[in-house]
Order: structure tokens, then sequence, then C-alpha cells
């Protein structure tokens, strides 16, 4: 995790090749928002996070 990002929620799906691309989407949309979105793959599954911003 980054330094200055608390984690405020998390949520695994089945894999989603294109993940990433709904995570840009909602960093580019809600930058002004203070809140970031990420993306991890843990074996056949997707996890996305969202993070509040200091």
């Amino acid at each position: 995790m980054k330094e200055g990002l608390k984690l405020i929620a998390s949520k695994e799906f089945t894999e989603i090749d294109e993940m990433y691309k709904i995570v840009n989407f909602l960093n580019k949309n809600l930058a002004e928002f203070n809140v970031v979105f990420g993306v991890q793959k843990k074996e056949n599954v997707s996890v996305i996070n969202i993070y509040k911003a200091n």
C-alpha cells in the first residue's frame, strides 16, 4: 500500500482480464473525491481495492 492511502474497501471477483481498464476509468473520473482504486490478481480471482487519499 502506498504511503498516505488508507484502505476503505476490498472485494474479490472471478478473474476479469480487463479489470485494469475499469480501475483506470474510476481513477481518472473520481480523483477529485480523494479516492484511489487498485486491482490485484490472486490465483483465479481479481481483487479491487478502494483507498482514501490523505
